[in-house]
């Protein structure tokens, strides 16, 4: 579909992080620190996971695919981010806009289905532990991630097809750091009715839609572990799960409440963003390695081979 509509607006402003140069140059350091942080963590991750054969489990499947998705999310916004706060004109092209808009509904959404896929993972651990292995075969968790993928690009594709037939004619500016759907629909002088209508469903069948599997889930998991009669097993049983659990609260919580309050260029709409577009990413590798006892495990058994290795 040819952007040809678009040619009375070439690029937009954003204005997200706009202040005083000494404060852009503390938030490029502050910025820059947390993407290299997602960066090595989450590379970390994916090698320890591909590197370790006692993390070759479908636990662990799914975890090596949401750190690349932490890393593809991080990446599609964050470097133009750093770009514009070392720079005057904060701008991004009508495309580049376009283009960031599809990329981060792509990992938004997958990163929505991977996170109730994995909720499922433990529901069948915890709850049918005899029968884990059946349930959760490999034919069956290849298509789940996959089939992840499928949605999120689907639910992005349909929403930046539309989203392409806008007019932009007058207003440039987004008060943001980065293009989101919710920030540009204001700025169409066009019949956005439809792209509203899209944004809204994909919110609530995508983004509440998984939220309700997770909780489900979780209500099932819940229950089970309450039932365990030793205390020891109880805490067995919730210290699998308590790694998945808190991803999914910083997520959804910031993910959620981003996409449904309507858009104003509040600050709140700016920390949400930052919150599940960065601070999540970042925390994810944290989060499973220091409250995961195999990816730690896994961890010293890759550094021994490597001392060993050089000789110390």
């Amino acid at each position: 579909m040819a952007l040809r509509n678009h040619s009375t607006i070439t690029e937009f402003i954003l204005l997200g992080l706009d202040a005083a140069p000494h404060v852009q140059a503390l938030l490029f350091v502050f910025v820059l620190v947390i993407y290299l942080l997602t960066l090595m963590g989450n590379l970390m991750l994916l090698l320890v996971i591909r590197a370790d054969s006692h993390l070759h489990i479908p636990m662990y499947f799914f975890l090596s695919h949401l750190s690349f998705i932490d890393l593809c999310f991080s990446s599609v916004t964050v470097p133009k981010m750093l770009e514009n706060l070392l720079s005057q004109r904060k701008t991004i092209s009508v495309r580049g806009c376009l283009a960031q808009v599809f990329f981060v509904s792509v990992t938004a959404g997958t990163e929505a289905c991977l996170l109730s896929v994995m909720s499922y993972d433990r529901y069948a651990a915890i709850c049918h532990p005899l029968l884990y292995g059946q349930i959760m075969s490999k034919q069956l968790f290849m298509q789940l991630v996959w089939g992840s993928w499928g949605l999120g690009f689907l639910d992005a594709l349909i929403n930046i097809l539309l989203a392409m037939n806008l007019v932009f004619c007058e207003a440039q500016i987004i008060h943001h750091f980065s293009c989101e759907m919710p920030s540009i629909l204001p700025l169409s002088c066009s019949d956005v009715s439809r792209n509203i209508i899209a944004l809204l469903c994909s919110t609530l069948l995508h983004g509440l839609g998984t939220f309700l599997l997770v909780l489900l889930s979780y209500v099932h998991i819940i229950s089970t572990i309450l039932s365990i009669s030793s205390t020891s097993g109880r805490s067995k049983a919730f210290s699998t799960c308590s790694s998945h659990l808190s991803a999914v609260t910083l997520y959804y919580g910031s993910g959620l409440l981003r996409y449904l309050i309507p858009n104003s260029g509040s600050p709140m709409e700016m920390i949400f963003s930052v919150q599940y577009t960065m601070v999540t990413p970042m925390l994810n590798p944290l989060i499973y390695s220091l409250k995961n006892k195999e990816v730690k495990a896994a961890i010293r058994r890759i550094l021994e081979k490597y001392f060993q290795h050089i000789g110390y």
